[in-house]
């Protein structure tokens, strides 16, 4: 199966490369690879770089920065393709972002089967 890790923080500080030994994934990127569910990874600019495209009555509405305001900021992501959810769910509980902020675990949409 494959899933969708949003990995999250709560704060700007923690979501800043800060060079805290804790908070470098580098040795969980060389881990998930030498295991093969990594498929792609990448860290995201913070959110004040961000656009919102939207499209209202043919008119295209574009807004700088993040549309919603929360109090986790998405840091960056990882696509991973294993056995289930308590694989999944093992993998994220080795991120080191689980344990400075969070992994949102998402599995990618199935189609209902056709009857």
């Amino acid at each position: 199966m494959r899933y969708m890790f949003l990995i999250c923080a709560e704060t700007a500080e923690i979501a800043e490369d800060d060079g805290h030994p804790d908070r470098d994934p580098t040795s969980w990127v060389k881990e998930m690879d030498g295991r093969g569910v990594r498929s792609i990874g990448e860290r995201l600019a913070s959110p004040e770089d961000a656009t919102t495209v939207r499209v209202r009555d043919g008119q295209l509405l574009l807004t700088d920065g993040p549309f919603v305001e929360t109090k986790e900021l998405i840091c960056g992501f990882d696509l991973i393709d294993c056995a289930d959810l308590d694989e999944a769910i093992e993998i994220a509980s080795k991120h080191p972002m689980a344990r400075w902020g969070m992994v949102e675990v998402r599995p990618f949409w199935t189609p209902p089967p056709r009857s």
